[in-house]
């Protein structure tokens, strides 16, 4: 079966930072790229792309809302993918999601999720 599972979300004050995790299991991890996208009451149930990485890691992207703060790295031999979250705003509170075989849409794969609060 194959599954992610995030992690390091939590409460923080506008400015400061995170490093999420993503643990992956039950494929061949280092064969695919992954995204990271995020999810917000005010958007409802669609799914917010913010990061890419390569299947070695060696190429990235990021969209508009957050690049220049966040970034994403991989570990591929402990089949782990984290996102750097810096001067983080009051915005980017939402539900943050790893995700392999992103179709614009929906993952193929996705975890359950991190909940990152940024708040005073």
């Amino acid at each position: 079966e194959m599954k992610l599972v995030e992690s390091g979300g939590g409460l923080v004050q506008p400015g400061g930072s995170l490093r999420l995790s993503c643990a992956a299991s039950g494929f061949a991890f280092s064969d695919y790229p992954l995204i990271w996208v995020r999810q917000t009451p005010t958007k409802g149930l669609e799914l917010e792309w913010i990061s890419y990485i390569s299947n070695r890691g060696s190429g990235t992207n990021y969209a508009a809302s957050v690049k220049g703060r966040f970034i994403v790295t991989r570990d591929n031999a402990r089949n782990t993918m984290y996102l750097q979250l810096n001067s983080l705003k009051t915005d980017d509170t939402a539900m943050y999601y790893c995700c392999k075989g992103w179709d614009g849409d929906e993952c193929e794969v996705r975890g359950q999720g991190t909940q990152v609060t940024v708040s005073s």
